[in-house]
C-alpha cells in the first residue's frame, strides 16, 4: 500500500488527539494544549493541501508568468492568520486559566464548577 500524503493523515491523527483531549480531560491546561494540538493539526493540513511538487513560491523569477509554475498563496497566507489569532486566543486562554487557579486553587474544571456555584449560594 503507497501513501502519498503523509502529511494529511498526520494532521488528521493530530487532530483527533487533540479533540479527544480537549473533550475528555478536565484539567484546563490539558485542554490549552489540546486546543493548540487541534490548532497545529490545521495548520499542517492547509500546509499540506497547498504544497505542490515541482512548483516554486510565487515570486516571479527570470520572468515566468505562467499560473502553473507557482503554488498557491493563499493557504500559506490563511495559516499566517491563524497562527497569530491561535497565539492570542491560547494567550487569552491562559490568562483566564491563571486567573482561575489563583481564585480556586485547581485547574479542574468540575472542582470549579462545584467551587463557583457553592460561592453564589
Amino acid at each position: 500500500m503507497n501513501f502519498s500524503n503523509y502529511e494529511m493523515i498526520a494532521a488528521v491523527i493530530l487532530f483527533g488527539i487533540g479533540f479527544s483531549v480537549l473533550l475528555l480531560d478536565r484539567n484546563l491546561m490539558k485542554k490549552i494544549i489540546g486546543f493548540s494540538m487541534m490548532d497545529s493539526a490545521l495548520y499542517l493540513f492547509l500546509t499540506s493541501i497547498g504544497y505542490v511538487d515541482g512548483r516554486k513560491a510565487p515570486i516571479v523569477v527570470d520572468g515566468i508568468t505562467n499560473v502553473a509554475a507557482y503554488i498557491n498563496p493563499i493557504p500559506a497566507g490563511l495559516v499566517l492568520t491563524g497562527i497569530v489569532v491561535s497565539v492570542a486566543s491560547s494567550a487569552v486562554m491562559l490568562a483566564l486559566t491563571v486567573r482561575l487557579y489563583r481564585h480556586y486553587h485547581t485547574l479542574d474544571i468540575d472542582e470549579i464548577t462545584v467551587l463557583a456555584q457553592k460561592e453564589e449560594d
